[in-house]
């Protein structure tokens, strides 16, 4: 069949006429083996399965058109292009060293990569830091098509938030003090520049790993942390010491305070008794004078006579030199 010269209506009318001659029965095996071909080929680009982590962005000529949920979708066949971007799972970027092979237990790469884990600390200290950046993609719209190398963008802004932090702080307070001080600050302000060049991605979360100082100053850092850590020991100590101490030369002052008090209050109540007991002696003696001095006479005998042992009675008539005879003998024997 000669197609020269002939106009594209010209060449379709033929084909009617020569499909209709031949009828049904002039399709060969080869054509059916054809047509199915073309058939799958067809309904594999009108359906296309997004995972459950996953959404799909579906693009029309180039264009935005929607966004295709987790499960079976329907598209336009040669027309609309569609991206799943994994929106659920979390991403881990590593920092100063890479994971060679993970599992129960992950190997790590032998040699740091000085390039991204050497910072300066506040104090113009040189110090080697690793760590860890979780993310997630929750608008594949914008991680698409907002930026253009994803990965990258977010292993620089860490790296530049992380060298910025750091240099606002002690070398000390970088290796053990403020850790989760700087991990909290320098997800917020990575989130925040993130967020600026409206970048679809969410910093789940930043860690440090291992913070050690560099190689050749290794033996000098040992030797004070030794001396940091016997201080520590006997600050330790001397607290120890102190709340063994103190709190017992605490209780036994109380205890001598309370004593001196029960006396003091013991002398007091006691000197105001006696008063008290004289005022009354003193009313009853102004009533009977004579009655109330010989009370008190015979009372301060009887108290006195039982303590006095032995007791002798004499005469004051007596005109002998011994009136008294026979003194060692019982006085029972009189």
């Amino acid at each position: 069949m000669d197609f020269d010269a002939k106009s594209p209506d010209e060449i379709i009318n033929q084909f009617k006429q020569k499909f209709k001659a031949k009828g049904p029965k002039s399709f060969s095996g080869p054509a059916i083996i054809v047509g199915v071909f073309l058939l799958i080929v067809l309904l594999s680009n009108v359906f296309y399965s997004i995972q459950p982590d996953e959404v799909g962005v579906v693009l029309r000529f180039g264009r935005f058109v929607r966004k295709a949920q987790p499960g079976l979708n329907l598209k336009i066949p040669f027309i609309e292009e569609v991206t799943p971007v994994r929106t659920r799972h979390v991403f881990t970027e590593n920092f100063g060293f890479r994971t060679i092979q993970p599992g129960v237990r992950t190997h790590y790469t032998p040699r740091p990569r000085e390039d991204e884990s050497l910072m300066l600390t506040g104090d113009l200290n040189v110090i080697n830091l690793d760590w860890i950046v979780q993310y997630r993609k929750t608008d594949p719209y914008k991680v698409l098509y907002n930026i253009r190398r994803p990965i990258r963008t977010v292993r620089d802004i860490s790296e530049a938030v992380l060298r910025q932090i750091v240099g606002d702080y002690t070398f000390s307070e970088v290796l053990t003090l403020r850790r989760v001080d700087i991990n909290e600050e320098a997800a917020k302000t990575l989130q925040r520049i993130l967020d600026e060049y409206d970048t679809g991605i969410e910093i789940v979360t930043v860690r440090l790993q291992d913070v050690n100082p560099p190689d050749p100053v290794k033996p000098a850092f040992n030797e004070v942390n030794e001396s940091r850590q016997e201080r520590e020991s006997l600050v330790n100590q001397a607290w120890q010491h102190y709340n063994r101490e103190i709190p017992q030369a605490r209780g036994d002052a109380r205890k001598r305070i309370e004593k001196a008090q029960g006396y003091a209050l013991g002398v007091v109540n006691e000197a105001l008794g006696d008063a008290e007991r004289f005022i009354l002696l003193y009313q009853e003696y102004a009533r009977a004078k004579d009655v109330t001095r010989k009370r008190i006479y015979l009372d301060h005998l009887r108290d006195t006579l039982p303590k006095a042992g032995k007791k002798y009675i004499i005469d004051q008539e007596g005109k002998g030199i011994l009136p008294i005879l026979r003194l060692d003998d019982d006085p029972k024997e009189f």
